[in-house]
């Protein structure tokens, strides 16, 4: 069996790269020890459905797309979990007998695709697609929400006592951003993964999943990741300060707040969200 050809390879035979801008890229990848794609769609040097498909092209399989458009029955959504289906970024679209065609967005990485294939007994017929058609289709069947791009600036607030949500909505949209609330750790993992916000306020005390929980969560996912979170708690000592930034908070503000206090703090982090692919 011939091996199969590089990323690079492809998309210059495509005429979408040159053979200079794949040298130049590999030097970059190996720099920030990321996959070739991925520096390719951060960099916007490429479009995901042109890596999507020279992927698929690579490993000799098809290409899945607007899944968001289809229904898919509820055992079948069952045979993977929606924290699996985002943490590897996968989504099923169909069993036959055992065959279970499943799209996803790294082929590389078949570990979980694996332990999936021999814990059920299954074999899998991969299909290539974009992490956003993928992030699409399990935000639309798995959480009932539409994946949304934000041209405003949006913030996503989280605090289950309803009069605190109340007062930084108050604040915040009076200088003219858009917000969304959640008052529940879990709720506002899917409202950060669909509405996609510029900057996240969360209290560290939530029901269902707290705010460090939530932190830990975005962390794990590329499109999230990189979304500061300012953590307002009602603790004050320096040790929960210090434990804040060393999880990863953008920062840490203790309550009570005023207005001044939560308006420069976000204009700081919008700053951040502005510069994130610089920072890389």
């Amino acid at each position: 069996m011939e091996p199969r050809k590089r990323i690079g390879e492809i998309l210059v035979e495509k005429g979408i790269l040159t053979p200079k801008t794949v040298d130049r890229v590999l030097v970059v990848a190996h720099r920030l020890n990321k996959r070739f794609g991925m520096v390719l769609e951060d960099m916007e040097i490429v479009t995901p459905e042109e890596l999507a498909y020279a992927l698929a092209q690579q490993y000799g399989t098809k290409v899945a797309t607007n899944m968001v458009k289809y229904s898919f029955p509820a055992d079948l959504l069952g045979i993977i979990s929606a924290d699996n289906a985002l943490q590897y970024v996968i989504f099923p679209l169909k069993l036959e007998q055992n065959k279970l065609c499943l799209a996803m967005a790294d082929p590389t990485d078949m570990k979980m695709v694996s332990n999936l294939a021999s814990n059920r007994n299954l074999s899998i017929v991969p299909f290539i697609a974009t992490r956003k058609d993928i992030l699409a289709a399990i935000c639309k069947h798995y959480y009932g929400k539409d994946l949304e791009e934000q041209a405003e600036r949006t913030i996503l607030i989280v605090d289950d006592d309803v009069s605190v949500l109340q007062m930084l909505t108050s604040i915040l949209s009076k200088h003219g951003y858009r917000i969304i609330t959640a008052t529940d750790g879990m709720e506002a993992f899917k409202e950060a993964i669909s509405k996609n916000p510029h900057v996240i306020i969360t209290d560290k005390v939530l029901p269902k999943i707290d705010g460090y929980a939530l932190l830990d969560s975005l962390k794990k996912l590329q499109e999230t990741k990189s979304i500061p979170v300012l953590l307002i708690t009602g603790q004050k000592s320096e040790n929960e300060e210090a434990l804040a930034f060393r999880k990863g908070f953008f920062d840490f503000i203790p309550k009570p707040f005023g207005e001044i206090t939560i308006v420069s703090r976000i204009q700081l982090a919008l700053l951040f969200y502005d510069r994130k692919y610089q920072l890389m």
